[in-house]
């Protein structure tokens, strides 16, 4: 083979190997192919060792092979003895030295010069570096003054880079200390090269610019890193493929100096229909050179952010979030000297290996085998546990084969999805910080050392959850904490919880109704229409009364969710004298409702609030039970009546994968979402003492917090929470921060203010509490 087209085509192939061996780490895997090209010995070399960085490539005659990669000694052991000492001869006889050894000015017997190098295994000259702690005495014999080597004074040569337990900060020839140490840097990029193939690390986009005002510019960058689905039980066969699933995250920066502006630019060029090779081949170099540049040794420049939810992915910069200084709290962070801001979509929402009901359908497929056996509409009554197990065992005779499919399918779902909860999630943040992190020399040597945390991280709502996670399971959690409308009510039982938001979710109602009290006949007018002819709507759901009420979400949202609501249920009718609806109010009532675009938010809702080690160890359908018992929510018992009809708050119900929402429905989705309700072994959320270890106040903390906690929040209830800050609670040096200014959206509608208080209560800044 004498053409530079053939050996691009075994490099490619030979490049893309290293996703077979990701396990194979660190075993190293090196290709050599000798060819003749116009008479002149070639070697062409591929490497897919992590160390040589994404499949570097060398077409060079012997001689410049070896100056070329000299420098890497992961290489040259795994070439052949002859290879290896043709290659040190020809670098002699350009004058250069392996390690500094040179070869022996000595002859032998055989006048055969020899070259001095471990790789060798000849022994070194007298005076080299490769012996330890020699020295010559008068006589000129060698001595060890190594104290490891015994009695018998004789001397030892250092073995290779991965043995040496001396830094190489040894004295040279010369007197002077060494500057490198080629032992530890050796580890330190073969460490950081598993940690790279490990999490597979891409830049799945090129950079985006955009002005964000106040005379300022900033860089977006998307990524992707890959993690195990299951950090809690790895496979214990090395040959078993471990689970992985994908994480996304968007990295906001402001574009301060021509260097960034120039290496942002040149991660702009892409190959134009490129393959999917290609494609992912130019995603981990963008992703390495990033890195590189970015040069990370620590993240206390760096903001984390955790949404809420659970079930939906981090605001979108620009589109979902302004980036101005006053326009959101990414514009403050920004301000505040932070250098990079993480969103994150958290698994299986977003683009982090989402959970829809196409994407269960393709991974479980043999779950919804029942799904045209069975009716996708319960037309009478609401499922339950024990209605679902009746129905599976009805068609035993009938479908045996795909009965027994099913039951394997539900249990492997059921598993598979309570991997998605705030325990993994923070694992999944600290991925992400350890992706963009230089691995240090320091860190390397001493794994005593602690890791190097966020410098911040804010969550709100849900994400303030994920934040009381990330104090109780991870050893070194973000310095500064941030959390708004987020303080998790850990030491209350589930019941109690929807119990206590019912009574808030009733008082936004009738607040609802007394700036609008017009709407009062129109919602009963709409309730008592679907009653009699429920409407199929655009996505394939019905909108049914139930469904209707299930807007009342909104109701604890930003200010301008009651004029919203009053909005859309002025629009319900075609004319006030019949009672069709306008396919714009259907069209609305498909969009406003969450759940069938986030099945996730339904499915694993209520698990927020299951851990083992508390009261809550299932939920059971915690808010149908609270409110199937409560008159003032029976609506068909007051459309007759002068009081009003109440809408629902954020809760979750059986009856929706009844047939309500086509995405939730189903026989597959509703018994893996009954499955999930009577789940009774979750994993622990919290821990209170280390929460209080964490935010110590006697010297010994690792972080600091502050909270916003919003009086009258209807997803959040504040006395809970309270609970959970005041003294002896898990949270007690917590700085909080109390209002009623603002609804849980308050780090929407003014998250510059909100960051700033609540950054300056952690620092000691601002005296709140007073």
């Amino acid at each position: 083979h004498n053409t530079t087209s053939t050996l691009d085509k075994l490099h490619d192939n030979l490049l893309w190997l290293d996703e077979i061996y990701i396990n194979s780490i660190p075993s190293l895997f090196l290709a050599l192919v000798t060819f003749n090209n116009n008479g002149v010995s070639r070697l062409f070399i591929s490497a897919f060792t992590p160390t040589l960085a994404r499949g570097l490539r060398y077409h060079t005659n012997t001689r410049n092979f070896y100056t070329t990669v000299r420098n890497f000694p992961l290489i040259l052991p795994l070439l052949t003895d002859k290879v290896r000492s043709e290659s040190i001869l020809l670098a002699s006889e350009s004058g250069e030295n392996i390690n500094g050894e040179g070869f022996q000015t000595e002859k032998s017997s055989s006048s055969e010069r020899k070259p001095v190098t471990g790789w060798n295994h000849n022994l070194p000259r007298k005076n080299s570096q490769f012996w330890s702690g020699k020295k010559e005495d008068l006589s000129g014999s060698v001595k060890s003054t190594d104290p490891s080597e015994g009695s018998s004074g004789e001397k030892k040569i250092k073995t290779g880079w991965l043995h040496n337990k001396k830094k190489a900060s040894a004295i040279n020839k010369s007197g002077k200390e060494n500057k490198t140490d080629t032992g530890n840097k050796a580890r330190m990029l073969l460490e950081q090269a598993m940690m790279d193939q490990k999490v597979n690390h891409r830049m799945i986009s090129p950079p985006t610019f955009h002005a964000v005002g106040d005379g300022r510019r900033a860089v977006i960058t998307e990524h992707i890193i890959s993690v195990p689905l299951d950090r809690f039980n790895p496979p214990t066969d090395p040959k078993d493929k471990e689970p992985m699933v994908d994480i996304y995250f968007s990295i906001v920066e402001l574009v301060t100096t021509p260097a960034q502006e120039s290496f942002f630019r040149s991660l702009q060029a892409i190959s134009s229909g490129a393959n999917n090779q290609v494609r992912q081949r130019e995603a981990k170099k963008r992703a390495a050179d990033y890195k590189a540049f970015a040069k990370l040794k620590n993240a206390e420049e760096c903001v984390l952010y955790l949404q809420g939810g659970p079930g939906f992915g981090a605001p979108i910069p620009i589109n979902g979030i302004g980036l101005g200084e006053q326009s959101s709290w990414i514009g403050a962070a920004l301000s505040k000297g932070y250098k990079r801001i993480i969103l994150m979509d958290q698994r299986g929402t977003g683009r982090s290996s989402t959970i829809t009901k196409q994407t269960l359908q393709k991974r479980f497929p043999d779950l919804f085998l029942l799904d045209e056996h069975t009716d996708s509409v319960v037309k009478e009554g609401v499922t339950t546990q024990k209605s679902i197990e009746t129905e599976i065992e009805s068609l035993v005779d009938s479908r045996r084969s795909e009965v027994e499919k099913v039951k394997k399918a539900l249990h492997e779902a059921t598993e598979f999805m309570t991997h998605f909860r705030a325990d993994n999630i923070v694992k999944d943040a600290e991925a992400i910080k350890d992706a963009l992190l230089l691995v240090s020399e320091e860190s390397t040597n001493d794994k005593s050392l602690p890791s190097k945390p966020w410098g911040l991280a804010l969550g709100q709502s849900f994400g303030g959850f994920c934040m009381m996670s990330y104090l109780s399971l991870i050893p070194h959690p973000p310095l500064i904490c941030l959390l708004t409308g987020g303080v998790a009510p850990m030491l209350t039982h589930v019941d109690d919880v929807y119990a206590a938001l019912r009574e808030r979710v009733k008082e936004r109602n009738m607040k609802y109704y007394e700036r609008y009290p017009g709407d009062v006949d129109i919602v009963k007018r709409i309730v008592s229409s679907l009653e009699k002819a429920p409407q199929i709507l655009p996505s394939g759901g019905i909108l049914t009364a139930r469904r209707f009420l299930q807007v009342g979400i909104g109701l604890g949202g930003s200010p301008s969710s009651f004029a919203t609501l009053h909005s859309l249920f002025s629009t319900a009718f075609v004319s006030d004298d019949d009672d069709d609806f306008t396919k714009a109010f259907l069209k609305e009532m498909d969009n406003i409702q969450p759940f069938d675009d986030h099945p996730f938010y339904y499915l694993l809702h209520e698990s927020i609030y299951a851990d083992n080690t508390s009261d809550c160890k299932q939920t059971s359908w915690s808010a149908h039970r609270v409110y199937e018992h409560d008159k003032d929510f029976q609506y068909y018992s007051k459309l007759d009546k002068a009081e009003p009809v109440l809408l629902t708050g954020e809760v979750i119900f059986p009856w929706m994968s009844d047939g309500d929402y086509a995405e939730l429905s189903g026989f597959g989705m509703r018994a893996l979402a009954h499955a999930i309700a009577e789940k009774n072994d979750w994993r622990p959320l919290y821990n209170s003492e280390n929460m209080r270890k964490a935010l110590a106040v006697d010297g010994t903390c690792t972080s600091k917090a502050a909270a916003a906690l919003y009086y009258d929040d209807m997803y959040v209830d504040f006395d809970f929470a309270m609970k959970v800050a005041k003294r002896g609670g898990p949270l007690e040096n917590c700085r909080v921060w109390v209002s009623n200014e603002y609804q849980h959206s308050g780090l929407r509608d003014d998250g510059s203010s909100i960051f700033n208080k609540l950054l300056g209560m952690a620092k000691g800044e601002i005296g709140i509490p007073s």
